[in-house]
């Protein structure tokens, strides 16, 4: 959780359509006052047949014609662009811009364009000829530099039509809402990020009249909670000796006022901490995958509801969907969820932080998929085949509990959403098995305990 500012700004940048455009803007500029720089030392070896070695009339008609037709093939990329986002909107769902806006390579190709556009402007000023009022200069190396900027740009102009025609498709937006939400679940997941404790030892960390005495410190703005530095608050609970709860987790929406925090004790509390548990929080307009891996599973659960919607009718593209739900969740049950306790180098409980459970996230996942595809039997058997997937990958009886009982629910409702007899027995032989594979996990499992227990 280091650098979870950097990592914001990253970000932002990131997801902006002017960050990469504007370095490569920067860029093109340094590169044509150094072009120029060394068509002036006059030092440059020319005799290449690939340098131009034309007039000045023949440089400027060959620049004016590179920087005009950039410009325009740049307003027909950002055009081509904004029809993109448009469909991305209509067909995903507003909340998926963000991916779209996140794209390097449309990123690229636009600053490709205008740093050519740009770079051919300022090599394009330096050009005199004869009857000019100036002294003859045509920079020989400058102008093929363009040329060979002009070349690239229409090999990015073709990956730019492929690329655009490529993010649009419905299995392209799965897959890399799926890998964000893969790395999410190795970022926030990697190992133990605070500690297992008994309930005597966690019931004596924290002090008796911990609700009476302790404070809460309200939020200062609205918006999403999109990422907590959580070493800035542990540095300052052991630097003030506090104990601190948190009152919320990154993904929920604060309105300006609502409890963030609880301090104990309540003395040590003044402005100035008020200040700095609140630049801890960094809220946003919107959420985040940075600390929220409840968003990419709502991200997939809602291309799932809008292909399954009457006006779509896509059962396919929730099936997809489904897929890669299925994929991030058998990561997740191999993975052990960090305890909500964080002590600080001396074992003393410093934070308190409200996390999620397998069971919330599997109900995210699973519920409106399952109350909006009830009357689908692919969608319906899909989904027992997820379940019987997830449960493949796992051991843990909890979670086996989980999965019966979203087993359990799409049973029931399938019964009730499927008119044809032959389709409810199609999803009761699936039914049974996903049970059967729940309960031969759990058989493992307790031969497992068993034998440990003997070689003990």
């Amino acid at each position: 959780m280091r650098n979870v500012k950097l990592s914001k700004l990253w970000d932002q940048l990131h997801s902006s359509y002017w960050f990469i455009p504007a370095v490569m803007a920067i860029a093109a500029t340094a590169l044509a006052f150094i072009m120029l720089n060394l068509d002036r030392s006059g030092n440059a070896d020319i005799n290449y047949w690939w340098i131009y070695t034309g007039g000045a009339d023949g440089a400027r008609s060959l620049l004016e014609a590179v920087a005009g037709s950039m410009v325009s093939v740049a307003a027909t990329a950002f055009s081509i662009t904004i029809v993109a986002l448009q469909l991305a909107a209509s067909n995903f769902g507003p909340r998926l811009l963000r991916n779209f806006m996140q794209d390097t390579g449309n990123q690229f190709a636009l600053g490709t364009f205008l740093s050519t556009f740009i770079y051919c402007l300022l090599v394009l000023r330096t050009i005199h000829g004869e009857g000019d009022g100036y002294s003859l200069f045509v920079p020989q190396l400058s102008v093929t530099v363009g040329i060979l900027l002009a070349i690239i740009s229409i090999g990015v102009l073709i990956y730019f039509i492929h690329h655009a025609s490529t993010i649009i498709q419905a299995s392209h937006v799965i897959i890399n809402v799926s890998h964000d939400l893969d790395k999410t679940i190795k970022r926030l997941f990697p190992e133990k990020v605070g500690e297992d404790q008994t309930e005597q030892d966690v019931t004596a960390s924290i002090p008796m009249f911990f609700e009476e005495e302790s404070y809460p410190i309200p939020v200062m703005k609205t918006g999403y909670l999109q990422a907590i530095d959580d070493a800035e608050i542990m540095n300052i609970a052991c630097k003030d000796n506090l104990l601190i709860r948190l009152e919320t987790r990154p993904g929920k929406f604060l309105v300006r006022g609502s409890d963030l925090v609880r301090i104990f004790p309540q003395k040590s509390v003044n402005s100035k901490l008020v200040k700095q548990i609140n630049d801890a929080f960094i809220l946003g307009m919107e959420r985040t995958e940075q600390q929220d891996i409840e968003f990419p599973i709502d991200q997939l659960v809602e291309i799932a509801l809008r292909a399954i919607s009457p006006g779509i009718n896509d059962p396919f593209t929730a099936i997809r969907c489904i897929d890669r739900l299925s994929a991030g969740f058998c990561q997740l049950v191999q993975r052990d969820f960090p305890s909500p306790y964080r002590y600080d180098q001396n074992h003393k409980l410093r934070i308190i932080a409200p996390g999620t459970n397998f069971t919330e996230l599997l109900d995210r996942a699973f519920n409106q998929i399952r109350q909006y595809g009830n009357s689908d039997v692919g969608v319906t058997i899909r989904l027992l085949e997820a379940i019987a997937t997830i449960a493949n990958y796992t051991n843990n009886r909890q979670y086996s509990t989980s999965l019966k009982r979203h087993a359990d629910m799409i049973l029931q409702d399938s019964r009730e959403g499927l008119l044809q007899e032959q389709d409810c027995q199609d999803v009761e032989r699936k039914y049974h098995a996903v049970i059967k594979a729940l309960d031969y996990n759990n058989t493992i499992k307790n031969w497992n305990f068993i034998e440990h227990k003997s070689k003990k």
